[in-house]
């Protein structure tokens, strides 16, 4: 899966840049804030079903021949009135004809991801990982041939927001076609009490949802309206970054989720599991981040149209910016691990308190400090978000905090920047000096036994389907 994401995420990466040079930050900056804004109701889309149904398949595979057909007409209902709901969101926030016209197809977009999103959740349950791999690079490698064309032939904010419909539509086709294949025909029946009863137990994850698309996309949205869609382009310049190297995250921590939810009754597989998933989680993220602190300028070669003033602000946002995937690396198993355990609505509490400190500092601080404001606030909200998982791991689930191996982590990450920063003394050539750190990296996980060859094999060479 990792493989797939590394050999996809780079090309997308590549054209995305591209189309922000070409159509300006000002034009990205309202596509960036209109999707963000979509992203806060991303809950709405699925009320929290995706997660409990995978939850509950993974523990008990009848669940889901008796409870398919009456989510699905559910489902399908909510799919088509999620956009009428960000159209009348975003006029009451005060947004224009035309932007109401892109948030429409934008829902539209989201909502079929999030559909997509739960069937693959169903192939996870059902430990197809394989499968699940080639499905979360699918939507990105149909979107690089049509931006590809896009670029060649003329691209425009307008013809962008098409493109990222068509490849949501054409992804969840396909996707369908092999759910149908793989599981068979599910009759939709309609059983008002049964639906009742699973959104209601869903309803712990709705409320994560609501509270993570919050944290995580707000301050774009508050700097487009407090500041600048110029100043939110600049932002998503940097964030980008951000999001392609946390797909790493997000693409990890789902097989941990069904990994956990599996052994809900066995605490010592889920301490065995918490501390490979951390191992797994941190190291590429410990790599980029010091590499971003000592190159980040490097990511932003292709912005020939951009200033060496907006170059710079891109890249101190940057370098803020991964300071809290850093902090997200070392950290977000946790919130897995209590989510998979049925401890949601506590951790949604958390995130919540956290969302409440990084809005407030956005109003305070956006309208003088602009997007360095809007990247300093979400290091702070990281910060102690992640501090709360630690506190709540031993007293929910007594699994103890494995705090040497967090110590042996953050001297390889300060050992990693100390061996940045001597090369950079002996070499000029970025490239060279990254190779170099990058074996150095392995070297310093085998001598400070994070790494432990017995481990990966008892972990990684399990039977999958």
């Amino acid at each position: 899966m990792v493989l797939l994401n590394l050999l996809v995420k780079p090309v997308w990466l590549v054209l995305e840049n591209n189309v922000q040079n070409q159509i300006g930050h000002m034009a990205y900056g309202t596509f960036a804030a209109l999707f963000s804004f979509t992203y806060l109701f991303t809950a709405f889309t699925d009320l929290g079903v995706h997660q409990y149904f995978t939850k509950q398949t993974a523990a008990n595979p009848a669940f889901m021949p008796a409870h398919l057909p009456v989510i699905l007409p559910f489902k399908t209902i909510i799919s088509l009135l999620f956009p009428v709901l960000m159209v009348v969101a975003g006029w009451v926030i005060g947004y224009k004809a035309q932007e109401l016209y892109y948030l429409t197809l934008i829902g539209f977009a989201f909502t079929f991801t999030q559909f997509t999103l739960f069937l693959r959740g169903i192939l996870q349950a059902h430990q197809y990982f394989n499968l699940d791999a080639l499905l979360s690079v699918l939507e990105r490698f149909l979107l690089i041939f049509i931006i590809a064309a896009l670029l060649y032939f003329g691209i425009n904010l307008e013809k962008y927001v098409y493109a990222r419909l068509a490849s949501v539509l054409l992804t969840f086709g396909i996707l369908f076609l092999i759910f149908r294949r793989t599981f068979g025909a599910f009759p939709a029946r309609w059983n008002s009490s049964q639906l009742l009863r699973v959104i209601k137990a869903s309803f712990p994850f709705a409320v994560i949802n609501l509270v993570y698309g919050i944290n995580e996309k707000v301050d774009m949205v508050l700097l487009e309206r407090l500041a600048s869609s110029e100043e939110a382009g600049i932002y998503a310049g940097a964030y980008r970054w951000v999001d392609a190297v946390m797909m790493y995250t997000w693409t990890v921590l789902p097989i941990f989720f069904a990994k956990f939810a599996a052994h809900q009754r066995e605490p010592q597989e889920q301490q065995k599991l918490l501390r490979f998933g951390q191992v797994i989680g941190s190291v590429p993220l410990i790599f980029m981040s010091v590499f971003v602190f000592f190159y980040g300028e490097k990511l932003f070669w292709q912005f020939s149209n951009s200033s060496a003033t907006e170059l710079n602000l891109m890249r101190l946002n940057l370098q803020i910016l991964f300071a809290s995937v850093l902090v997200h690396g070392f950290f977000a198993i946790y919130s897995t691990i209590l989510t998979a355990s049925n401890w949601e609505l506590t951790v949604s509490k958390l995130v919540a308190a956290s969302i409440v400190v990084n809005v407030l500092l956005n109003f305070i601080f956006i309208p003088a400090y602009g997007s360095l404001a809007a990247a300093v606030n979400t290091l702070l909200s990281a910060v102690l978000v992640s501090g709360g998982y630690l506190a709540l791991l031993r007293p929910k689930l007594n699994i103890t905090i494995p705090f040497v191996l967090i110590l042996k982590l953050g001297l390889t990450t300060l050992g990693l920047a100390g061996i940045f920063y001597i090369l950079s003394w002996f070499s000029g050539y970025w490239w060279l000096n990254t190779i170099l750190a990058g074996f150095a990296l392995i070297g310093l996980l085998f001598v400070t036994r994070i790494i432990n060859l017995s481990e990966i094999k008892a972990n990684l060479l399990t039977p999958n389907k």
